[in-house]
């Protein structure tokens, strides 16, 4: 049964890319308002259950089950899953050539909110708030979108998008690789102004540097396709300093005890 104030709970989950298990039965609650980071090296598994919960066809979900707002979220493609508020921004955000991103965010929100949700000055003004607030140039509205973007460009362009689209649940999936630390602190200051005490957050990253920005209630370990430990935001703290092999060794040393 689920808590009322739960937005995203997933049990058991596994993934499959090309034949082979990359998630291998993990478990997870986010609750309205929480803040949680999965930390871990390269291959763990983080960015396949991103793009798995997502919906993503690549990444198939063989076993487990996962809820969003209490709905079943195995049941809705990745079309429905967005509109019902999931929101995942991509590690490497991919360029749509002949499409500005004016009329990307506009058909957007419009397939998010319905057809008759905004009026177009007002969607104007909103989107100019925005540009602000991720200080993108005003001039970015009129370009294709992240045809010939840089790749800090490109994630401010995806939050830019979490932004407008407000959604309950956002996944965002190593948002801080590739940015300096003036990119990072703007991108940080725009997840942390679309937090609202009513929709949540689950971030992906190897490092806890944006962590110092965007401060999490929760941070996981996943190796190796499992979240092999669970704490406090002073858990990123110690895995920076002291990196990911003492927390194998210790939890192969409570497998063998």
């Amino acid at each position: 049964m689920l808590n009322e104030n739960t937005l995203l709970k997933f049990n058991n989950i596994h993934v499959e890319v090309e034949g082979k298990e990359v998630v291998k039965g993990i478990s997870l609650e986010v609750k309205s308002g929480e803040k949680h980071a999965i930390m871990g090296p390269n291959g763990s598994g983080k960015s396949s259950l991103a793009n798995a919960l997502a919906g993503h066809p690549a990444y198939g979900i063989t076993a487990g089950e996962a809820y969003l707002n209490g709905v079943n979220l195995l049941d809705m493609d990745a079309t429905e899953r967005a509109r019902s508020g999931l929101f995942l921004a991509f590690q490497y955000p991919l360029a749509i050539p002949g499409v500005t991103v004016a009329n990307f965010l506009r058909s957007a929100v419009k397939a998010r909110f319905g057809e008759d949700s905004i009026e177009m000055r007002d969607f104007r003004k909103i989107l100019k708030g925005k540009f602000e607030l991720l200080q993108v140039d005003p001039s970015f509205a009129t370009r294709y979108v992240n045809d010939g973007f840089s790749g800090g460009e490109k994630k401010r362009l995806e939050i830019l998008q979490m932004a407008m689209l407000k959604p309950s649940m956002a996944i965002l999936d190593e948002t801080d690789s590739g940015l300096d630390i003036d990119a990072l602190k703007i991108v940080s200051h725009g997840i942390n102004s679309t937090l609202t005490g009513d929709n949540s957050i689950l971030m992906v990253t190897h490092y806890q540097r944006i962590l110092n920005y965007v401060n999490p209630d929760y941070v996981h370990v996943m190796m190796d396709g499992n979240i092999i430990r669970s704490g406090g935001p002073e858990l990123a703290i110690q895995l920076e300093e002291e990196g990911y092999d003492w927390v194998k060794s210790e939890t192969m040393e409570k497998v063998e005890a």
